[in-house]
């Protein structure tokens, strides 16, 4: 195929790099679906096997008629200011010299500004402030999610880190100056000659860049209820 086509496969993570909003919206939800499917073949309470209706939009299990819908789970995406830095982590798992922000999900009985400051205050051990929301974006690793972006604020003067390295592999504050000078980076893969790679930020179909995109700009944000 990869021959007939002239083009070769890669992970649907590296091609977010690459694709427009259209096409990363439509492979998103597909991948999200057949994942959904692949884990639901048999019904919680009965086990026998479920079937898929024809749009393939749900399950269904013969025996007790019990109807199983696609669900995503709430994730909260937090970008944290002191004002004049904002603050970015990363994980082992993400690609060498890439930060984003502070994310987790949500608990059973939590709402979502309870979630964020718990979030906030396990991985780097800050109390926020302030709160305002941005926006929302599925997200289809590892698992469907419901990506819930926020801003947050920290009380003054208490800045100082704490990692929790069991969730962090590492997390800074980056000034003003080195977050804008990131999102003018075209080629986040390009290996600097002394074989370090630069800091760099996820794709810009990532709700996580349009977090910080929006804290470089300072425009305007809706703010939730402190």
């Amino acid at each position: 195929m990869e021959i007939e086509l002239k083009g070769s496969f890669i992970e649907l993570r590296k091609a977010f790099f690459q694709m427009n909003v259209k096409d990363a919206s439509f492979l998103s939800m597909a991948q999200a679906l057949l994942r959904w499917h692949d884990g639901h073949q048999f019904c919680s309470r009965s086990g026998q096997p479920t079937k898929k209706n024809m749009a393939g939009s749900k399950r269904m299990c013969p025996s007790n008629k019990i109807i199983y819908y696609p669900q995503m789970a709430p994730v909260v995406i937090t970008l944290v200011s002191d004002g004049t830095r904002c603050l970015l982590a990363r994980q082992s798992s993400f690609p060498k010299g890439m930060y984003s922000a502070l994310a987790g999900f949500c608990d059973i009985g939590e709402s979502l500004e309870e979630a964020v400051r718990r979030e906030v205050a396990e991985e780097v051990g800050l109390e926020v402030e302030r709160l305002q929301y941005s926006a929302s974006q599925h997200w289809p690793f590892p698992n469907s999610s419901l990506m819930i972006a926020c801003h947050a604020t920290v009380k003054p003067g208490q800045t100082e880190i704490q990692v929790n390295l069991r969730e962090l592999e590492a997390a800074s504050w980056f000034s003003h100056e080195e977050v804008a000078a990131a999102l003018r980076r075209n080629n986040p893969y390009t290996q600097q000659q002394n074989r370090t790679f630069p800091f760099w930020l996820p794709p810009k179909l990532a709700i996580a860049h349009q977090l910080i995109k929006e804290w470089v700009e300072k425009p305007s944000y809706s703010t939730l209820p402190a």
